[in-house]
């Protein structure tokens, strides 16, 4: 356990609900400051970098890339920062998001009447799918 008021790296993987690799990854990506090694060798957390931890693993589940939850954590504590420039990279989020989907609803509907082409009888070589992969044309 960490001293009071910190956390060894094991107990905010713990905590934070995520495995001790997760935070390393973080800490080298600089989402999370590194915190100074003590005398015995181990490093301790402030106990908010739990609190952080789990805003990096939310933004991720919204869609956010680590670049992007970078620029929000340093956006939280910039003095001066406006709602609105929240707001405008969450608007920004969600067009990327929009923009996703109709990319994955073209590419399933392609894959779609590639399917409903193939008889799952003929020959490998005369495979309507493997065929239209071969073409360079999006349609097949």
């Amino acid at each position: 356990m960490g001293t009071a008021g910190q956390l060894t790296i094991g107990r905010l993987a713990q905590v934070g609900g995520v495995n001790l690799e997760t935070i390393r990854y973080y800490e080298r990506q600089g989402l999370p400051p590194r915190p100074p090694r003590k005398r015995a060798g181990y490093r301790v957390f402030p106990t908010d970098a739990a609190r952080r931890l789990r805003f990096i693993k939310r933004a991720q589940q919204l869609g956010f890339s680590l670049t992007e939850i970078r620029e929000l954590l340093t956006l939280r504590v910039k003095p001066g920062t406006k709602p609105d420039q929240i707001l405008a990279r969450a608007e920004a989020k969600i067009a990327d998001i929009e923009q996703k989907i109709q990319t994955l609803t073209a590419m399933k509907r392609a894959l779609a009447q590639l399917t409903t082409r193939c008889s799952g009888c003929s020959p490998i070589a005369e495979c309507p799918i493997l065929e239209s992969l071969d073409h360079e044309t999006e349609d097949g």
